[in-house]
């Protein structure tokens, strides 16, 4: 890789900083993400991180965003990425552009278009497929002209453009032939400002090749306390550093705490994710791991970062500021400094759970000593350097609980235009500026006391307030003790004027502008309010009852009765609702009836026996048994939702693998099941090579047991286990389950190998191997460890269910729906109450907040699931706690939703919730909505 990476469009990068126009800055960078705020609050927001310090934003453009369907283009409105950029020129702001392919970010799929997962044949997505790539490029040629028109080559302030996304999280098998092909298809669009490709675990060879022309970045998502952060952050700048580049953190935690530890590591990019909150709005919420294993992603989008989703500045601002100037005050110095290996500072007194100290050796000469927190008791600390001919100690000094505080040493004072040396302090500067004939400098200080060492040539005693000074060979000690803010003034022999101003933490966070008179402007905090704009008064509810297993009339037909079922996206529906419809092809007078097996469901599987309400599920595109012993049913019915598809690639449920489908691949009723956990043959001293080295004569003496009951000394212990199993011939369906199995195992059907046995989808379709009355082999290899139990081995027979119906509904045909329904609904008053299964369309007209910013509804109730639309969009999707399916819900708010001020059209909007009762056992009921002014 080249040493140096330089652009046309005046961004440099070398191992030392990152140079723009000329000038080496420090990139303090929120993500912003158009796509989760209404187009009118763009330029409150972009102004909001702004106002927080920031220089830099980094958005993505989610590709399924704005390709809805294939070759269906829409870059308008919400979608309109040009306008977005051109606002963030406006605002002042570096941007950091994230196109994918796939972009993460807790969106459905990861933005990867739905239709690539039916791609005949199989596309190798996020790899080096030809296939897969042509698609790609057709997303590029709509995006990247859009980026090019904005580099800061062409006038505008895009500075960097991510290909990809974590792709080390990903098993790509030729990433550097991948990211080759992205960066070759960013050329032939223009693009000069550098590509860059962030690594998600640390793997920079597995997220971008090492590929010439793409500079690897980091994410790092640690405990904000691990002790040991700035060694691990230390490692891979010198990677990078030895690579010629500097480090640049595209994301990490959002406290202002940590990215202290970082800058202190050398990061020349400080990337904290999602400072500014958002909605999922309509069907883009995604599914993911975060839920042991499974998790549905809120419509809420809110990691608790400095900007909630209604635009509300949280604490979190004052420190983004407080970090903001401290960096501004250093300036080209920071922006220029290197890590200390080798530095000499240590620290004395209270040191149990202080990490560091760590040093950036400042360009021009100087240091910044970090020393951090990680208790939640303040500690009286000095720091100590080994080399008696520097500044050998600093006074002691106050490290508040969870702080991390960057001090100087031997700072030149011609930083700020005149002569001398900051020689110490034990306060932090975190304000520094040339202001006519002189400078003002402002520290803070923790607790009551404080002392500056300056070595300065001063032309008359210095003026003081709150703050004694003491002449020591050349030097000025200032110490301060009690006061909350003081100040010294004095003028140097070659006639610049000099301030330092001391005062509180509590006012360097309010600080707004500081003066050589000493004089600080602080910004007090809003009052808070004892009286929050009142709730809308009573509002007119009306309600009507739906059969909740039936398709409104507004669906679109997807499948045509005589068809088998088939999932969604085969069918073009990659998002919203589907109710499939089928015949179970049972007589009561020839069959038993036990229950159902669904195979491969996912997302949100309600099911239905002519009409009866069976269960809401959410098996993660497992496989899954429904028992219905007794009941007699002719046609089956199922509800099922796309919460989204997962953002992420995980291997412990089918619907976390990112080319997962969605809806079921069929229903059987079945009419038998045979418990075939008993008389298995087991050899108990094998390895994984052992196929074919098992004769059958030896198998005779094999001992007869319980499948998974043979006990062994070993760990972990490897075993064979053998039966045979004659299938029924009353049916055409048989499944084999693997019931509560855990640990390793193989199958193999009459020596086919079928593959491993997954634990959380432990069921194996055996119609292709089935001659019905021919017996079946079965052979298990098995590893366990201690603890892992085996479970039962069943054998599910019955019959497959056909002349499926399938009807979809997207966002709009919801919306044509209950526009539908609204003239049948009856007045109501809340609490509401379904029976299981029962759903419903719940409406209200909404009068807009008193300051005309919308409101924060929060939903009091239980066992429900509301789809929320506010007009035509869908603003929420809330899964109320009750019922066994309900997965984790993660992300945000699971309870509330958001209706922006901007939307309401002559200060009132149409509000539709969809409700679906969905816990099997009680009544789901919303017992009030709850309207709080933002």
């Amino acid at each position: 890789m080249s040493t140096r990476i330089e652009s046309e469009s005046v961004v440099s990068l070398s191992g030392q900083a990152v140079n723009i126009r000329g000038e080496s800055v420090i990139l303090l960078c929120a993500s912003l993400f158009y796509f989760r705020i209404p187009p009118e609050l763009w330029q409150e927001r972009l102004q909001q991180v702004r106002e927080a310090g920031y220089n830099c934003i980094d958005v993505y453009f989610p590709w399924n965003f704005h390709e809805l369907q294939e070759g269906t283009w829409e870059f308008t409105g919400m979608r309109d990425a040009d306008r977005f950029l051109q606002l963030a020129s406006e605002a002042g702001l570096w941007v950091i552009a994230r196109p994918g392919p796939y972009i993460c970010s807790e969106w459905d799929g990861g933005s990867l278009p739905a239709y690539l997962y039916v791609k005949e044949p199989a596309l190798r997505i996020r790899d080096n497929d030809p296939a897969f790539l042509q698609h790609v490029a057709r997303w590029y040629a709509q995006i990247l002209p859009i980026l090019h028109r904005h580099e800061v080559t062409n006038g505008g302030s895009v500075i960097f453009v991510q290909l990809e996304n974590e792709l080390d999280f990903y098993d790509c098998s030729d990433p550097a032939g991948y990211m080759a092909a992205l960066r070759d298809m960013a050329a032939t669009h223009g693009l000069t400002v550098p590509l860059i490709a962030c690594a998600g675990q640390g793997g920079l060879v597995q997220a971008s090749g090492l590929t010439e022309g793409i500079v690897p970045t980091c994410n790092f998502y640690p405990n904000d306390r691990d002790p040991d952060f700035e060694h691990k952050v230390l490692h891979y700048r010198e990677v990078l550093h030895r690579l010629g580049l500097p480090l640049l953190v595209t994301e990490t935690n959002r406290s202002h705490y940590l990215l202290r530890r970082l800058l202190s590591a050398g990061a020349k990019l400080l990337g904290p994710y999602l400072q500014a909150s958002g909605t999922n709005f309509g069907f883009t919420n995604a599914t993911n791991n975060w839920g042991k294993p499974l998790a549905f992603l809120t419509s809420d989008y809110d990691f608790g970062g400095m900007i909630s989703p209604e635009g509300h500045l949280r604490e979190e601002v004052k420190e983004a500021k407080l970090l903001s100037r401290l960096i501004r005050a250093y300036g080209r110095a920071i922006a220029e400094s290197e890590p200390d290996s080798e530095s000499k500072w240590s620290v004395a007194g209270e040191k149990e759970g202080v990490f560091g100290p760590y040093v950036l050796r400042l360009k021009g000469g100087g240091e910044l000593i970090f020393v951090t927190n990680g208790e939640e008791r303040s500690k009286q600390i000095s720091l100590h350097h080994g080399d008696a001919s520097q500044a050998s100690s600093t006074g002691t000094l106050t490290l508040a609980a969870s702080r991390s505080l960057a001090l100087p040493a031997m700072v030149p004072l011609s930083n700020w235009g005149v002569p001398g040396h900051l020689v110490s302090s034990t306060a932090e500067l975190y304000m520094a500026e040339q202001q006519k004939d002189g400078v003002v400098l402002a520290f803070h200080k923790e607790g009551d006391n404080a002392e500056i060492i300056l070595s300065v040539d001063v032309a008359n005693n210095p003026m003081t307030e709150g703050m004694q000074v003491i002449h020591r060979e050349g030097q000025l000690i200032l110490q301060l003790s009690g006061a909350e803010t003081a100040l010294c003034r004095f003028q140097l022999k070659e006639g610049q004027r000099c301030t330092v101003i001391v005062t509180s933490r509590l006012n360097a966070l309010r600080t707004e502008a500081i003066y050589l008179d000493g004089s600080i402007t602080i910004t007090e905090d809003p009052p808070v309010s004892n009286e929050p704009d009142p709730a809308p008064a009573a509002l007119d509810w009306r309600f009507v009852a739906r059969k909740g297993w039936k398709a409104p009339i507004q669906a679109a037909t997807a499948q045509t009765k005589g068809a088998k079922a088939e999932f969604l996206e085969r069918l073009g529906v990659y998002r919203g609702y589907a109710w499939y419809e089928a015949e179970t092809n049972w007589d009561a007078d020839k069959h038993q009836m036990h229950g159902f097996l669904v195979r491969q469901a996912s997302d949100v599987v309600s099911l239905y026996a002519d009409g009866t309400y069976l269960g809401t599920f959410t098996p993660g595109g497992a496989s899954m048994f429904v028992a219905a012993s007794g009941r007699e049913a002719k046609k089956l019915q199922a509800r099922v939702e796309i919460w989204g598809h997962s953002n992420f690639d995980d291997l412990r449920l089918p619907a976390l693998r990112l080319p997962s489908l969605k809806g079921f691949k069929g229903i059987a009723t079945i009419t038998a099941v045979h418990n075939i956990t008993s008389n298995w043959r087991v050899h108990p001293k094998v390895d994984r090579s052992w196929q074919d080295t098992l004769t059958q004569p030896d198998e005779a003496l094999w001992p007869v047991v319980s499948f998974g009951s043979w006990l062994s000394a070993d760990y972990p212990s490897q075993m064979i286990f053998r039966r045979t199993y004659i299938p029924g011939a009353g049916g055409d369906s048989w499944t084999l389950h693997f019931q509560n199995f855990q640990g390793y195992a193989r199958l193999w059907v009459n020596g086919i190998d079928v593959g491993l046995i997954h634990p959380l989808d432990p069921f194996i379709d055996l119609k292709p191997f089935v001659t019905p009355g021919q017996e079946l082999f079965l052979e298990v290899y098995l590893e366990r460890t201690m603890g892992h139990h085996t479970g039962q081995v069943l054998v599910y027979e019955g019959l497959e269910a056909s002349a499926y119906t399938i009807m979809a509904a997207e966002e709009a045909e919801l919306k044509a729906a209950a526009d539908q329904e609204i003239a049948n609904a009856t007045p109501l008053e809340l609490p509401l109450t379904l029976t299981s299964g029962e759903a419903g369309w719940l409406f209200a007209s909404i009068p807009n907040s008193a300051q005309g910013k919308g409101w924060r509804v929060r939903a009091a109730g239980s066992g429900l699931k509301l789809t929320v639309f506010m007009e035509e969009r869908i603003v929420g999707r809330l899964w109320l706690p009750g019922g066994e399916g309900r997965p984790m819900m993660t992300g945000g708010s699971a309870d509330s939703f958001y209706l922006p001020g901007p939307w309401f059209q002559a200060g009132q909007a149409q509000l539709s919730i969809f409700l679906e009762a969905v816990d099997e056992q009680d009544a789901g009921s919303l017992e009030k909505l709850e309207f709080i002014s933002v």
